[in-house]
């Protein structure tokens, strides 16, 4: 990374380029060029062009010198705000640094430090950028010296605490870069290199007392705007140190002596972020966003970084939705801004959103050609999208540009594994793990692709190796399974996924020998709700929380586009909602929920794309898969149908609500059904009641209900149940929840090979008949029972 030195050099060789009439200020005309100059490969409108124009010079106004147009400063400050690339402006108009007037400069500063010394002992010790910004850099000669003390402590601590050998660094370049705009105008980047500071030694202590009387003597000084200078410039350096914590405690006292700037909130919230206190985080930056859009144009230029870093932070607690609101304000404020493009695309693809994913991503990237993150993101939306063949180069170029990219490298690993490229694809993981030997799923991944490339015993020795990682329970199941595969010394149905040969059987031939077996169908869609459920984590929310939420919020009434009352609510705020439902998961899992449920239900009911959603309809469609009784799940869903305007006030809903929301149920739990049912039309509309005991016949219906519920129950309680020795037939995995035994040939399958109407290849009959097994005690009752009749038999043909 370019030093500050160098990266104001070529801001102001940029600027003298385009300084046509020398008169140290760029004007509309000598501004445009720039802008044309540095984006060789855009085609801008005059109307573009003034647009841009006019945004420069309203947000860096302060920086306006009349007719001449933006100073050199205001250049720097668009730089430095994010507002454009300076290497790669400086590449793209060909310009070079005289290194001959560099030498010069550095010998002339060298031979005269002592001098610059006497004659301003505090501001030539700080080298630092920020402290000599005319905008909120230092304002007092008395914070000058109680920076300069500062140094003295911080150079003492880490002279300690590196000889005693009690620093620590940890490789941060290898993960995405969150796009963080950590600095307010001119910056220091945080160091690649994450700094750790031992905290509990007798230096460290001794380190926080000599800085409390640092900012005690602050506390002292002569007025209240001094005071927060001096806790500002403390904080910063404590910052740029990496001394977060004691950098806090400084920030919180300059927000408490001037409540309303901007700059302690914006920088509390910094810090609060990287201690990973995300929602503290949040906090402080809505404070500073506040303050910045009461603070009329004075601020206006920071409101760009105020709003990624407040994404950011809500993305720290799993808000991915309310995150892609303020990263696309950042880019409709600032539309150069790469970074803000960057998160918006990967905050969509978060959420599912992968067409609007690609087209923000493509942006970022034709602004900043060398963005290895946002390549690794396109290349990851690609391959949701099913263009996997164009993923592939785009995920080469991020690891071209950054070789060690752990994300580029893994995903790009999980898209060989779906394109059968085994071989390819635990080249990929090995590479992973050369950058983080720890990586459990890079190391499970890479089993997985082995075995898939028919190097059983290889697999099984990268298992052990991820089991020493992390003692998870599908270690064990995979481990047993590679042990079955090497006994049964059988091949995979013509490839090598570790299966044995089997048949698919067509469902017609698939038979069940009492009406407690499921049929195969009818599983196979009651498998999927189930796994959607798991997903979500849904059933870990009781359904009284959703009648709990009709009841303490009041949701305004809106009007849709018919006409019809509704308690509509956008996707963002709905969100909250589900943050309160399932508060407790992590927000990594949250965040997979809500691009589930943003991909499963929220795509079906918003089917305009207004991006707002039909709250009591939400409700109702979410209960049945909640925690809870059957019987309340369905109490809950009616509950929630009354609740919507059209029917409030009423004890009973309009038939045409019920058969809308059943249509609506199946359409997003049973695709295969419910999409072409939404299609059909009936006549009129029935406006007809449906008290709540019709609405569970309606509900009940196996045909064009929601029958399948009682088969999904069946499952949720059935999750845990394992059958002892007995492993599926065909896929060779023990056996978890029912087991579905064939009546002739007595091979048994697990549910999924059931649903998908899988048979060993060794049994080929002209049906197969089936009966199910909740639990090995059920099993054991039926041995017992067909022994009792088979004894009875003997004892008759005895007489």
């Amino acid at each position: 990374m370019a030093t500050r030195g160098s990266r104001s050099e070529k801001v102001k060789r940029i600027f003298q380029q385009f300084d046509a009439n020398c008169d140290g200020g760029l004007n509309r005309e000598e501004m445009a060029d720039l802008v044309v100059a540095v984006n060789p490969r855009v085609k801008f409108s005059d109307a573009q062009i003034s647009a841009i124009l006019d945004e420069v010079f309203r947000t860096y106004g302060e920086f306006i010198d009349g007719e001449k147009g933006l100073t050199y400063d205001g250049l720097l400050r668009t730089y430095d705000d994010g507002a454009g690339d300076v290497d790669r402006d400086f590449d793209a108009l060909g310009l070079e640094l005289n290194s001959d007037d560099n030498k010069g400069k550095s010998a002339a500063s060298s031979s005269s430090i002592a001098d610059e010394r006497v004659l301003e002992p505090h501001k030539k010790q700080r080298t630092a950028a920020w402290a000599a910004s005319p905008n909120h850099g230092i304002v007092f000669d008395e914070t000058w010296k109680v920076v300069d003390d500062l140094e003295i402590l911080i150079k003492r601590l880490k002279a300690k605490q590196v000889k005693d050998g009690k620093m620590k660094g940890d490789n941060f370049d290898a993960y995405s870069d969150p796009g963080w705009s950590r600095e307010l105008g001119p910056s220091a980047e945080l160091s690649e290199k994450r700094v750790v500071w031992e905290e509990s030694g007798h230096d460290y202590a001794l380190f926080v007392k000599e800085l409390g009387v640092l900012r005690t003597k602050v506390d002292g000084a002569r007025s209240r705007e001094e005071a927060f200078d001096g806790h500002m410039a403390i904080g910063r350096v404590l910052y740029e140190h990496q001394l977060f914590k004691e950098a806090l405690v400084s920030f919180k006292r300059a927000c408490e002596l001037q409540p309303v700037d901007v700059r302690p909130h914006f920088r509390a919230g910094n810090c609060l972020y990287v201690l990973g206190r995300h929602g503290e985080a949040k906090e402080e930056f809505t404070l500073a966003l506040e303050a910045a859009e009461n603070g009329g144009n004075q601020w206006a230029f920071l409101l760009p970084q105020i709003h990624v870093n407040l994404g950011i932070a809500l993305e720290g607690e799993g808000m991915v939705m309310s995150a892609c609101e303020h990263y696309r304000e950042a880019a409709i404020l600032c539309p150069t801004h790469f970074r803000a493009l960057k998160l918006l695309g990967s905050a969509l693809f978060g959420v599912g959103e992968y067409r609007a994913a690609v087209k923000a991503l493509e942006e970022a990237i034709f602004m900043k050609a060398d963005y290895a993150d946002a390549h690794c993101d396109l290349a990851s939306a690609l391959h949701a999208m099913g263009e996997g063949e164009k993923a592939i180069p785009v995920f080469q170029k991020a690891i071209d540009l950054k070789p060690g990219h752990v994300d580029a490298l893994y995903n790009l690993g999980g898209l060989y594994m779906d394109m059968g490229r085994f071989q390819r694809a635990s080249e990929m993981y090995t590479r992973v793990l050369a950058v983080c030997p720890n990586h459990w799923r890079a190391q499970l991944n890479k089993a997985v692709s082995l075995l898939g490339a028919d190097e059983a015993e290889e697999a099984k020795k990268a298992l052990k190796e991820a089991l020493k990682m992390t003692n998870r329970v599908e270690l064990h199941d995979a481990i047993s399974h590679l042990k079955q595969l090497q006994k049964k010394k059988v091949k995979a149905n013509g490839s090598a996924n570790g299966e044995g040969a089997f048949l698919i059987v067509e469902p017609s031939k698939f038979k069940t020998v009492s009406e407690k077996t499921a049929l195969r169908q009818e599983l196979a869609n009651a498998l999927a709700i189930r796994a959607f459920q798991r997903i979500t984590r849904l059933r870990g929310c009781d359904v009284d929380l959703l009648k709990k939420e009709m009841t303490d919020n009041d949701v305004p009434v809106s009007y849709s586009g018919g006409g019809v009352p509704e308690k509509s609510i956008r996707k963002p705020n709905l969100e909250v909602i589900l943050r309160r439902l399932l508060q407790f998961l992590k927000p990594e899992t949250f965040q997979g929920a809500v691009k589930a449920i943003n991909e499963g239900i929220l795509s079906v009911l918003d089917e305009n794309g207004s991006g707002r959603v039909d709250l009591g309809m939400f409700f109702a469609v979410l209960a049945p898969i909640c925690g809870g009784s059957p019987d309340k799940r369905k109490r809950v869903a009616y509950d929630a149908l009354l609740w919507r305007p059209v029917n409030e006030g009423s004890a009973q809903i309009k038939k045409a609500d019920a058969v809308r929301y059943i249509k609506l149920l199946r359409a997003i739990y049973i695709p295969s059904h419910g999409v072409s049912e939404m299609l059909e039309v009936h006549g009129e509309a029935d406006f007809s009641l449906v008290s709540l005991s019709e609405f569970l016949v309606m509900f009940d219906d196996p045909d064009w209900g929601f029958g399948i519920m009682s088969s999904l129950v069946k499952l949720e309680t059935g999750d845990r149940t394992r059958h002892g020795r007995y492993a599926c037939s065909v896929c060779r995995y023990p056996i978890i929840g029912s087991r579905f035994k064939e009546m002739k040939s007595h091979f048994s399958l697990c549910n999924q090979c059931y649903s998908e109407g899988k048979v060993p290849s060794t049994f080929k009959q002209e049906e197969y008949r089936f009966k199910e097994y909740g639990s090995e005690s059920e099993a054991m009752k039926d041995k017992c029972l067909c022994f009792n009749l088979q004894s009875k038999g003997s004892s008759n043909n005895d007489s």
